[in-house]
């Protein structure tokens, strides 16, 4: 007996441990309103909270950790850093040394690419997400945004490659194997994110992954706006624009036609405003 209860003893600190308990600030990219920089500082534990930008998604490392730290400490924060990456000494006694001391991380914008090139099967990344673990708060713009989800869209496109002559002019059919996807680093597990959503037409690219892949519920999330994830489990949107949710898990017929396109019925679809919260293990508003 006294076996047992060391044993479920065990059991529930593991729990705790482990349990979702931080907060996910996912931002859509373009301007960040001062407010949203607010939040993520409130939610760290207020202006005294250690920040780290981490900007390696970003070719310029050095002025986009400038950038963005002269906003958060605009916004109030007074202890706020950022940390150059270089892809051999990610995870050097420094780095793995000053991420292990901060309550929130901000993966700037670039490309998501190179950001999971950067930290994927890194201790650096595994000290980000216990940090997530334990309370923290994770955030990211863009580049920054598209990462949080298991499943990452790329940014590039497979199909009619020919035909992409800008970034707003890809991405002109909703096709299988047209999206390119790759491993993001999973803080959402069931959950696909896009960015930039409404500014740049990317209705057609979210919805083929979704289509895809209907166990995922894509979100996409335009310019100046943010979900804010509460434990993994709910979000609010926060921001200037809107939030697009496509939810296919209860959809039926998913199929394709003669030319390849892919068809559904009961897609659900829901357009959220700033305030306005979902409940992702319900897959409803709230």
């Amino acid at each position: 007996m006294k076996h047992l209860f060391r044993f479920l003893a065990l059991i529930s600190l593991i729990g705790m441990v482990y349990s979702e308990e931080g907060w996910l600030v996912i931002i859509g990219g373009g301007k960040r309103p001062d407010y949203l920089i607010e939040e993520i500082i409130k939610l760290a534990g207020g202006n005294q909270a250690p920040i780290l930008i981490v900007p390696a998604a970003s070719e310029d490392q050095l002025d986009s950790s400038l950038y963005a730290r002269h906003q958060f400490e605009s916004c109030g924060a007074e202890n706020v850093r950022y940390i150059l990456l270089k892809k051999e000494e990610v995870d050097s006694p420094k780095n793995l040394s000053i991420v292990k001391k901060c309550k929130a991380i901000f993966f700037t914008g670039g490309d998501q690419n190179r950001l999971t090139s950067f930290l994927l099967g890194t201790k650096f990344l595994e000290e980000i997400k216990r940090i997530y673990m334990q309370g923290g708060v994770i955030s990211g713009t863009s580049a920054g945004a598209a990462v949080m989800s298991k499943i990452m869209i790329t940014g590039e496109e497979l199909l009619f490659k020919e035909e992409k002559k800008d970034e707003e002019g890809g991405f002109r059919v909703i096709k299988r194997n047209n999206v390119q996807t790759a491993k993001g680093f999973g803080f959402l597990e069931n959950v696909i994110i896009d960015q930039h959503f409404i500014k740049r037409k990317r209705l057609n690219r979210l919805i083929s992954v979704v289509l895809e892949n209907p166990g995922l519920i894509g979100v996409g999330i335009d310019e100046e706006t943010a979900i804010i994830v509460e434990k993994g489990k709910k979000f609010k949107v926060l921001g200037e624009g809107t939030v697009m949710i496509f939810d296919a898990r209860r959809a039926k017929e998913i199929s394709e036609d003669k030319n390849g396109n892919i068809t559904v019925k009961n897609l659900r679809v829901h357009i959220l405003k700033s305030g306005e919260y979902f409940d992702l293990q319900k897959g409803e508003p709230i």
